[in-house]
């Protein structure tokens, strides 16, 4: 595998950041070199928007700002580490990408997706992913999984709220299933790793 983009999606709670860790170990163990990193954030700035974005502090904000808040980040993102490491031929996981956008903001939001469509185009510089594994589980149970001291400001919205986020990632799946892979995030680590890897290899050697 040469330069490859790839990225997770999924409800909160659905297990992305480990999955995402254990696919690099995986690739790295393989001599590859990988980027992991995560939306909203990586670079300085994007870090900082991501402070914003997720801060309990700023319950106030509008779904309009939010959104252009996440688009901000990911044109920096993009520009300064996403693309860069791609042209220097490694592999770049990123936990979140444009999806999580759609699904939060696009229809958990109801933002108009044309709008929000045009403004991915841009501020990913057109780039798409090459393959996106979506963790799907009933929304119930991944909320669950966050201690709710601990819980953020999208992790504190309703369980409504996350139901139709869960549903949004499995339309836009069916949609764009030549770079989907889904999985059962009801499994166990170390299956789901098993499964992802399986379906990551049987994806590319279709696609060889």
């Amino acid at each position: 595998m040469k330069e490859k983009f790839i990225t997770f999606e999924g409800i909160e709670g659905s297990g992305k950041t480990s999955q995402a860790k254990l696919l690099q170990e995986y690739f790295e163990k393989q001599g590859k070199e990988v980027l992991l990193t995560r939306e909203p954030g990586g670079p300085k700035i994007s870090e900082q928007i991501r402070n914003i974005l997720l801060s309990n502090a700023n319950k106030e904000m509008l779904p309009e700002t939010e959104m252009l808040l996440y688009m901000a980040s990911r044109s920096q993102h993009t520009g300064e580490w996403i693309i860069p490491m791609l042209k220097r031929g490694k592999i770049v996981i990123s936990d979140r990408y444009y999806d999580s956008t759609w699904a939060y903001q696009g229809v958990a939001r109801n933002l108009n997706m044309d709008i929000i469509r045009t403004i991915t185009k841009y501020a990913t510089y057109g780039l798409v992913p090459d393959i996106t594994i979506l963790i799907d589980l009933p929304a119930s149970i991944g909320l669950s999984r966050i201690a709710k001291k601990e819980a953020d400001r999208l992790e504190n919205e309703s369980l409504e709220f996350h139901k139709k986020v869960r549903k949004a990632f499995l339309d836009i799946a069916k949609q764009e299933n030549n770079r989907y892979i889904v999985v059962d995030g009801t499994k166990s680590i170390p299956k789901l790793h098993k499964e992802i890897i399986e379906k990551i290899n049987d994806k590319e050697g279709r696609n060889e």
